[in-house]
């Protein structure tokens, strides 16, 4: 594999799944890169492999999804970044702010968020006119008894306080909410607008009592609509995650593990009220993220595969393609190499992604000492391994 950016003096990262990393003209990728303790965004030219800061935050990590940690109302939003790659434009969290920084680093302030409200991961519409931020009523984070487990308590701390989150939709020209819509009793941290209609917005309900239920939803400026119903009674039954839309807005993918302990892919189209799932073989249940290729037809992942033999790590090391026929329910699975990521925390998460050509795969790894992203071609002189199997 060949190491693109970061490692030397620096913790450089991907953005989170549900954005690209990669600018629209094939030129730059961007990312988080921390020193000293401080993230900012960076740009990195793919030609001259320079790596340029974009931000010039010094007030450490927001508290927010996934950064628990962080301090609140301050410092840089570790998961609120999206980037609209068409226009080389970025959006992210400082403190309460919502900021928008070009691929030159000229920054302005957008809009402020209300002082009684946590974040999680945002989102850019296709157009590039709107940008979601969900927000939850800060008192889901409140440091009670229940904060040990952080995100294990946050849901049921909404559920019993009848706590909302909130969808709030802002203009990126003049910086106006121009929608606040409230979702009840839910904890909402994923957000993505739909890549043909800005109308509509896929979101989630965030480890809602066991982890993945009630999880996938849509609003289309009217009403939500839940698009799978996860759950048996049990804790971690039937769970679905790391849902996503696929390139032309026809259909959202995602995967999960069923109440008997087999993991699977999934897709549901939304002219359809049935998804098509296909089970992956007995074993293959290490957690990782699935996202789409150039069509509905391949996906990449960082997890689940598991080698003939020899492969006992606890985490996934492997960076794999799946080629889908989803109307036959079968599957081609073809391993492209290691990323032998530690998985120590969020930020060491691989978060695989495909280039718009289909050439490369890039991801984190932290395999060098430090956190750097790395990629794969996508036709290896020598498969790594492929593996077919048809739906059970």
């Amino acid at each position: 594999m060949e190491r693109i950016a970061g490692g030397d003096g620096i913790d450089f990262q991907l953005l989170y799944f549900t954005s690209t990393s990669l600018s629209g003209d094939g030129r730059h990728l961007v990312g988080i890169g921390t020193v000293d303790g401080q993230p900012n965004l960076y740009a990195v030219d793919l030609d001259s492999r320079e790596m340029r800061a974009l931000t010039r935050n010094r007030e450490g990590v927001l508290r927010s999804y996934v950064y628990f940690d962080g301090t609140p109302y301050r410092g840089f939003g570790k998961a609120s970044v999206s980037f609209d790659a068409a226009r080389g434009m970025l959006y992210y969290l400082q403190g309460r702010e919502v900021r928008a920084v070009d691929l030159d680093g000229q920054e302005r302030v957008l809009a402020h968020l209300p002082e009684d409200q946590v974040t999680g991961f945002t989102h850019v519409s296709a157009d590039g006119a709107l940008l979601c931020v969900p927000t939850t009523d800060a008192a889901a984070f409140t440091e009670d008894a229940d904060w040990g487990a952080r995100h294990h308590g946050i849901d049921a701390r909404v559920q019993r306080l009848g706590l909302k989150s909130y969808l709030r939709v802002f203009s990126t020209d003049t910086g106006a909410e121009v929608t606040c819509e409230p979702v009840p009793s839910a904890w909402v941290t994923h957000v993505q607008f739909s890549p043909v209609d800005p109308a509509v917005i896929l979101y989630n309900h965030e480890w809602p009592s066991d982890c993945g239920i009630r999880r996938i939803w849509l609003w289309d400026g009217r009403e939500h609509r839940r698009l799978r119903t996860e759950g048996g009674g049990r804790s971690r039954a039937d769970w679905t995650c790391h849902e996503m839309w696929e390139r032309d807005g026809r259909a959202v993918i995602y995967h999960g593990v069923y109440a008997d302990g087999c993991a699977h892919v999934g897709r549901i189209a939304l002219d359809s009220d049935r998804p098509v799932e296909i089970r992956l073989p007995e074993g293959w249940t290490r957690y990782g993220h699935f996202t789409v290729g150039p069509d509905e037809s391949v996906l990449v992942t960082d997890g689940c595969y598991q080698a003939r033999s020899g492969d006992d790590a606890p985490v996934s090391p492997w960076i794999s393609l799946l080629d889908v026929d989803w109307a036959r329910g079968s599957v081609r699975w073809r391993v492209l190499g290691r990323s032998d990521s530690s998985w120590d925390s969020q930020d060491s998460h691989p978060h695989p992604i495909m280039d718009a050509e289909g050439g490369f795969v890039y991801f984190t790894s932290d395999i060098s000492g430090r956190r750097a992203v790395w990629r794969l071609p996508t036709r290896p002189e020598v498969p790594v391994d492929e593996v077919t199997f048809p739906q059970r």
